[in-house]
């Protein structure tokens, strides 16, 4: 059969009919599940998703940086369509989604690109240190003599929510209201929500918009420093370039992007490291261990398993014809896993020489711009988790909750428990 024809209707392969990214099997290991996949048919037609799946490293990597035969224009579009109740909902809120950084096309990509990116820069982020090791610490202190913690619940969740405000530019007085609106929009973008879940989850999309709007237009009338005060400047210079509605779209996607992947790859890493003893045990005892580790954990168990591009032009790829208007995923949690890239991919290997060749954070154009953050606060509370509970360990026979969608990947409980009286006293 041509794999081109399969969009049409007729059969596909066993390994398209049994791919499930909303199943147990995907969810606990994405990359075992496309094993032969990469190997026998690295590119397939998925009749479940209606998307063309791609899972070898060195076609998601070429994919990602041809602009010219993809489009990135469906990359937050729902992958399960909403229902006309949750449309309603959001048209209730006056919900006007736009194209942002993520989602937007030559030749204004790389325009706005260039005139937004500065706050976020690796020299600039860098400058929050100490300000996120200070709420790391603060957070920790909270369970520290406890003797257990859901890791999830207690501190990573609302410590990158906190630090993504911070770097949006929400005054500090606003900060701690806008945390609560935190959403999971792992399920509104990437999971198969029931009608009645659609809604639940359009009524939080619907709030944090409203709110974003009132964050805007606090910043355009008192000022500040960050991110979207940035861009209200270039607002101001060039506003054909970001009119209001992006302004409105940046804070709130900003925060999704700040916070919702890095609790997702932190807790990914932690999870992981504290099953594999011996690497735990190298950390606490070599911090500088600690930023390949982050690399390392980032290619094992990314935070983000799948990006979505549009097929501009009809694309040969390793014997297959992909059409011309197709929607094609783009599975970041295979191609990290890619024998031919990655010596024992399977193996969570914090000495692994070619680590940071990861696909975790995009490429091209399109790489994540907010990278050298979720870097940072990685390392940051890697560094303290290790320095001051080096003991902890995970609770036996726990249900991680991983949440069943495409891509957003993280447990959505980290349950560790220690003995407080085994606290290094210079802690």
């Amino acid at each position: 059969m041509d794999p081109s024809r399969a969009s049409a209707g007729c059969p596909v392969s066993r390994i398209a009919a049994e791919f499930d990214p909303f199943g147990d099997a995907y969810q606990e290991n994405p990359a075992a599940v496309l094993a032969a996949a990469r190997e026998r048919e690295p590119v397939f037609y998925s009749p479940e998703l209606d998307h063309w799946v791609v899972t070898r490293y060195r076609d998601v990597k070429e994919f990602f940086r041809d602009t010219k035969r993809f489009s990135a224009a469906n990359a937050l579009e729902p992958i399960t369509p909403l229902g006309e109740k949750a449309r309603a909902r959001l048209a209730e809120y006056d919900f006007a989604p736009g194209p942002v950084l993520v989602n937007e096309d030559e030749p204004v990509h790389m325009r706005r690109r260039k005139r937004l990116a500065p706050p976020l820069a690796a020299e600039e982020v860098a400058k929050l240190e100490p300000r996120i090791r200070e709420l790391v610490t603060s957070y920790v202190d909270a369970f520290a003599t406890r003797g257990s913690a859901d890791l999830v619940d207690d501190l990573l969740w609302e410590v990158p929510a906190i630090v993504g405000l911070l770097v949006c530019g929400v005054p500090d007085e606003d900060i701690d209201r806008a945390r609560h609106y935190t959403i999971k929009m792992g399920m509104f973008t990437w999971g198969k929500p029931t009608e009645e879940h659609q809604v639940e989850i359009a009524d939080q999309v619907g709030q944090w918009w409203r709110l974003s709007g009132q964050l805007v237009d606090r910043l355009k009338r008192e000022g500040g420093q960050g991110w979207v005060p940035t861009a209200i400047d270039v607002h101001r210079d060039d506003p054909e370039l970001v009119d209001d509605n992006h302004l409105q779209n940046m804070m709130m996607s900003g925060l999704v992007a700040a916070h919702e992947t890095t609790t997702n790859a932190t807790a990914n890493a932690l999870r992981f490291l504290l099953t594999q003893r011996d690497s735990w045990a190298e950390l606490c005892a070599d911090p500088a261990l600690i930023p390949n580790a982050v690399e390392e954990c980032l290619r094992f168990r990314a935070s983000v398993l799948c990006w979505r591009r549009k097929a501009l032009v009809d694309v040969e790829v390793d014997g297959v014809t992909i059409p011309a208007g197709s929607r094609v995923l783009l599975v970041i949690g295979s191609g990290n896993h890619d024998e031919t890239v990655f010596d024992n991919p399977q193996e969570l290997d914090i000495h692994r020489p070619n680590a940071k060749r990861h696909l975790s954070f995009g490429m091209g154009a399109h790489a994540c711009i907010g990278a050298p953050l979720a870097r940072l606060e990685m390392r940051i509370i890697l560094e303290e988790l290790t320095r001051r509970l080096p003991h902890m360990r995970l609770v036996e026979g726990q249900d991680f909750g991983y949440l069943h969608n495409a891509s957003f990947h993280g447990p959505r409980h980290l349950r560790v428990e220690w003995d407080p009286a085994d606290n290094p006293v210079d802690a």
